[in-house]
C-alpha cells in the first residue's frame, strides 16, 4: 500500500505497539460513496481518491484483505454501491514519507526464501511513524532487500507479522512472500506460535508459576499508559503465564508466555500483580520500588539503571511452523549484554549480602 496513507487508528493504538503478538489494525483511509454512486470497481474507486498511489498498490492491498467495505474484506473487483463505506486498513501505522533504505546492521538468525528471523536490539523502533521516521527496522529491511525486486517494504502482503516495543529486545519473524505472511499471521492469530520472554521485575515472586488474567485497555487517566480493567467490558481480554526463574532479593527474574497479544501486555500485567518491570519508566519501574532506604542501596540501584537504561524485557524464544515446508521451527536467543550485566549485578549484590 502507498507509503503516504494517513492513519486513523481503529483501536487507538497510536503509541508503542508493545508486547503485541498480533498487530492492531490501523485505518489509513475511509470514504463513503455518494447516494448517486454508479457501480464501480473498488480499485478504480480508491485510485481516484488517494493521491500518489496506483491501481496495482490497491490490488495488492485487496489481496492482503486490507480493503474493507462496510467492515468486510473485499477483492479488487468488488463494485462499490451508493452509501458503501470503503476503508483501507493496515497492520501498521502510516509511513509519513517514502521508506529510505538505511544501512542499519541486522542480526539475522535465520533466512530462507519465505522467512527471515532477526534478533532486534533494544532501542530500535520497528515501524516508522509517531516521530520515528528513520532509523527503524523497516528502514533496515529496505536496505537489506534493496536488490530484491520481489520484496517491497510498503507491500502489505509482505513484512513483519508481529511487533515488539522499541526498548524490548528479541526475536521477530518477517514474511518474504504473501503466502508466508498469510500463513504466519494465522498462526499468531490462532495462538499456535511458541514465544517466551524473560524479564527482571521488582519484588520477590512468591509463587513459582502463575497466571495473570485481566482486560487491558488505554488508561482513562493517562493516555500514554495501558492498564488492567479486572471487571467490566472495557479493554481487551488478556492472559499472561509466568514462571519464576530466580529470586534475587528485591527483584526477580521471570519467564513470561503470552496467551494473548495486547499492547504492553507483560509490562501492564506484571505491574498489576505488584511486580513492575525493572527500569520501566512508562510504568514507574525507574524508581526504587523495593529495598532499603540506605543511600548506598539507592546508589546501587541507580548504577543498575545505568547498566540497563531501558525496561528489562527480552523476547527470548520464537517457534512456528514453516509456512511452506510445514517443518517446526524454533529459535532461541541469548539475553543481551545490558540485561545480562544487570542480572549479574543483582546476583553479586545478593552474594555480598549473604557474606556480610
Amino acid at each position: 500500500m502507498d507509503e503516504k496513507l494517513t492513519d486513523i487508528e481503529t483501536d487507538c493504538e497510536e503509541l508503542e505497539t508493545g508486547d503485541e503478538e498480533i498487530p492492531a489494525l490501523y485505518e489509513h483511509f475511509k470514504f463513503v460513496a455518494d447516494k448517486g454512486q454508479n457501480l464501480l470497481r473498488v480499485d478504480k474507486f480508491l485510485v481516484a481518491r488517494i493521491e500518489n498511489t496506483s491501481r496495482n498498490r490497491i490490488q495488492q492491498a485487496a489481496e492482503a484483505n486490507c480493503i474493507l467495505v462496510n467492515g468486510n474484506p473485499v477483492k479488487s473487483n468488488y463494485r462499490v454501491k451508493p452509501l458503501d463505506v470503503v476503508s483501507v486498513v493496515m497492520d501498521r501505522p502510516r509511513y509519513e514519507s517514502e521508506i529510505i533504505p538505511e544501512n542499519i546492521p541486522l542480526n539475522i538468525v535465520y533466512e530462507d526464501k519465505e522467512v527471515l528471523v532477526v534478533n532486534k536490539p533494544a532501542g530500535l523502533v520497528v515501524h516508522p511513524g509517531h516521530g520515528n521516521y528513520s532509523g527503524t527496522l523497516v528502514n533496515a529491511l529496505a536496505y537489506y532487500f534493496r536488490n530484491d525486486p520481489l520484496f517491497d517494504v510498503s507491500d502489505p502482503r509482505l513484512g513483519l507479522v508481529h511487533r515488539i516495543d522499541k526498548d524490548t529486545s528479541g526475536l521477530l519473524v518477517i514474511a518474504k512472500t504473501p503466502e508466508a505472511k498469510t500463513n504466519l499471521g494465522l498462526q499468531f492469530f490462532n495462538k499456535t506460535t511458541k514465544r517466551k520472554y524473560v524479564a527482571l521485575v521488582w519484588g520477590r515472586m512468591e509463587e513459582n508459576e502463575g497466571r495473570i488474567e485481566g482486560n487491558i485497555g488505554r488508561s482513562l487517566k493517562d493516555r500514554l499508559q495501558m492498564t488492567v480493567f479486572p471487571e467490566g467490558d472495557y479493554g481487551k481480554h488478556a492472559v499472561t503465564h509466568y514462571t519464576t526463574l530466580e529470586r534475587l532479593g528485591y527483584v526477580s527474574l521471570v519467564e513470561c508466555r503470552l496467551e494473548t497479544g495486547r499492547t504492553h501486555q507483560i509490562r501492564v500485567h506484571m505491574k498489576y500483580i505488584g511486580h513492575t518491570l525493572f527500569n520501566d519508566a512508562r510504568y514507574g519501574g525507574n524508581e526504587v520500588l523495593k529495598g532499603t532506604t540506605f543511600a548506598k542501596y539507592k546508589q546501587f540501584v541507580q548504577n543498575c539503571f545505568d547498566i540497563c537504561p531501558r525496561h528489562a524485557l527480552h523476547a527470548k524464544t520464537l517457534g512456528f511452523v514453516h509456512p511452506i515446508t510445514g517443518k517446526e521451527m524454533f529459535f532461541d536467543s541469548e539475553i543481551p549484554e545490558d540485561m545480562s550485566l544487570l542480572i549479574e549485578k543483582w546476583r553479586s549484590y545478593m552474594q555480598n549480602r549473604e557474606i556480610g
